[in-house]
């Protein structure tokens, strides 16, 4: 990732936590804000012939998106600006819509549930082929991009990394280069990791999508998405997507999400090193059958993402013993994590995955997910340990 220089034109390029409190401020002006104001407007002043640029209607582009796309194209290392939309799947379906008809689309078969249903739909009304892949597989995913791609045929390697939610770690360079060499766009739901963690468009990645509700502006009291970009002709193609379908946000929704982002960092490493305080103690946890976490010296992801990632992220998966009674028993046992779906905030929460009919059924019907918040350790372990303790 290629972080802006200091004002002072420092060599140095910024620490990502800097440019998150830096980034898509307005100029620095006498008398002039420090945040970017909010606009509530839905049209601008014009007449004649509107040049290239000019705001002019609110689906189209605001000035109170435009700082958060800034900000976020400068986490994720691109020089173009991000596009925000209304929800995490309307990004998503912005970037499945690039896949022509009859093309393929090779996917984890554990990733977002509703991105797995959109890509049924597309299956369904366009004859796109959807593959869907053990992600922790590489040569199995090279093997099906090979078939997908076979005759020609152009399409989408979608990746996440880690999944959501049985936190399998992809090797991502490796396929961005394997789907790059058979024609295939790649993008990366980067929503688990965070910029902070990881910026695919640095290993090739066509694009990174971020459920933007979730750690970016991290308070749950906002739904939006966004993708990033460096291809000129991809950004063109996914804006004229947002404007022709109507996939866009509220202004009052972006700006909250931007002042969220400025204590991404702060948020994230707080979680993160709970996360894996909590994970090492519930490996030995008595009542635990199975815990999943990057940072465990024996998950299968920890070596993939000691390599490719700057932290181990925050979402724990938890199988307790005694199956799906007791994973429902525990969720119902807490007092101090929510219960609750979607992640990402300053709360922490959990959910037995598969109470959902359209989760992925290889999910295992007992997982839960847990997404731990920036509440103190001690007080999330406690209330979990005497949880546990009370399905005995």
């Amino acid at each position: 990732m290629t972080s802006p220089a200091l004002p002072d034109h420092s060599p140095r390029p910024l620490a990502p936590s800097t440019v998150a409190v830096t980034a898509g401020r307005p100029p620095r002006v006498p008398g002039g804000p420090v945040n970017p104001p909010l606009v509530l407007s839905s049209t601008y002043v014009s007449q004649g012939e509107p040049p290239a640029g000019d705001l002019l209607y609110a689906r189209m582009g605001t000035e109170t998106w435009s700082p958060f796309e800034e900000a976020l194209a400068a986490l994720e290392g691109a020089t173009l600006p991000g596009l925000v939309l209304g929800s995490g799947l309307a990004a998503i379906a912005a970037v499945f819509a690039q896949v022509p008809d009859d093309g393929a689309i090779v996917l984890p078969r554990h990733t977002y549930q509703a991105a797995l249903g959109l890509a049924d739909e597309l299956a369904a009304r366009h004859g796109v082929r959807v593959v869907r892949v053990d992600v922790e597989d590489t040569d199995a995913v090279v093997a099906a991009l090979d078939e997908a791609s076979a005759g020609g045929v152009r399409g989408l390697l979608w990746l996440e990394s880690p999944t959501n939610p049985m936190l399998e770690v992809a090797d991502v360079p490796v396929l961005v280069e394997a789907a790059r060499a058979r024609g295939f766009l790649t993008a990366v739901d980067n929503t688990f990791a965070t910029p902070l963690g990881q910026n695919p468009l640095a290993w090739g990645a066509d694009a990174v999508v971020h459920s933007v509700t979730k750690y970016l502006a991290g308070h749950s009291d906002v739904v939006l998405g966004a993708v990033v970009t460096d291809d000129p002709e991809l950004r063109a193609a996914l804006h004229s997507y947002r404007t022709q379908h109507g996939a866009i946000a509220g202004p009052s929704e972006v700006w909250l999400a931007l002042r969220g982002l400025r204590t991404l960092a702060l948020r994230v490493e707080r979680s993160q090193a709970t996360a894996a305080l909590l994970a090492e103690r519930l490996a030995t946890h008595p009542a635990v059958a199975q815990v999943r976490h990057p940072s465990l010296p024996d998950d299968p992801g920890h070596a993939r993402a000691t390599r490719l990632m700057r932290g181990y992220g925050s979402i724990l998966g938890l199988r307790p013993a005694g199956g799906r009674e007791a994973a429902d028993a525990l969720v119902a046992a807490v007092r101090l994590w929510v219960p609750a779906t979607s992640l990402g905030g300053v709360e922490s929460s959990l959910e037995r995955r598969r109470r959902f009919a359209t989760e992925s059924p290889t999910v295992p019907e007992d997982l839960l997910r847990l997404s731990v918040g920036i509440e103190d350790p001690e007080d999330l372990w406690a209330d979990l340990d005497q949880a546990l303790r009370s399905l005995g």
